[in-house]
């Protein structure tokens, strides 16, 4: 947790101990919750090659908050920084937090910029040079204090066995819509028209079964519009056993 405080600029919002002893503690922006830390001494560790979490990628509001959050998560020793990405819709920045866990921080470009074709929309993953782009962006209020702009989890991108199966699940069953399925071993999904609220991808992890228990992700919460929304997922998912 004091990574997540101190490189992300992230706040305390909840805390709990179960009677087993588990720790979990929300950490967030602004009153919005961005990742729930549950202590569980005893797991192994985080495998690259298992099924589970590829980053969390955590969305700001403009490209201010994104550099002063990227420039925070850069001077933590802590961090291990592993490359940017012009998306096309998005500029991203990417980083593993002491456990292996992998996190994006991004900016999107506006809606109307997005290319849209055959339902799909246009993304690519151009070289961003971060000196560069704190240069240009980064302000001295948000440098001082990256943590007074809020944020939210803008997707979460998985490792997964086998894509079908994810697409059977994450399109057929909960009901995603695709908005990349042609990038090789990868599929990228979502809902109302975004790029990605979900992506799963088979670069490290291609044929494993189930993952076993172990650190790294717990579980994804998606929040849905209405009750009559999780309504509908309960009966989807009840059909498809």
């Amino acid at each position: 947790s004091s990574y997540y405080e101190n490189a992300l600029a992230l706040q305390p919002i909840e805390e709990r101990a179960r009677v087993d002893g588990e720790v979990h503690r929300v950490l967030g922006r602004g009153g919005i919750p961005f990742v729930r830390l549950v202590a569980t001494p005893g797991l192994p560790a985080v495998d690259p090659r298992q099924a589970g979490l590829f980053h969390t990628a955590f969305l700001f509001e403009d490209r201010a908050a994104l550099a002063g959050t990227v420039l925070r998560a850069a001077q933590d020793p802590r961090s291990r920084f592993s490359g940017t990405g012009d998306h096309l819709v998005s500029e991203a920045f990417y980083f593993a937090d002491p456990e292996g866990n992998g996190i994006e921080l991004y900016w999107d470009r506006p809606r109307e910029t997005w290319q849209w074709s055959g339902g799909q929309v246009a993304m690519d993953s151009l070289y961003i040079d971060p000196n560069a782009y704190l240069a240009e962006h980064l302000t001295e209020a948000v440098a001082a204090d990256p943590g007074i702009d809020p944020g939210i989890v803008g997707h979460v991108h998985l490792q997964v066995g086998d894509i079908d199966t994810a697409r059977q699940f994450y399109i057929d069953t909960l009901g995603f819509e695709v908005t990349v399925g042609n990038h090789p071993g990868a599929l990228f999904a979502a809902a109302g028209g975004y790029h990605h609220h979900v992506a799963m991808n088979t670069w490290n992890s291609r044929g494993v079964g189930p993952r076993a228990a172990r650190l790294g992700l717990g579980d994804v919460a998606v929040t849905v519009p209405t009750r009559e929304d999780l309504d509908t997922l309960v009966t989807r998912l009840k059909d498809k056993g």
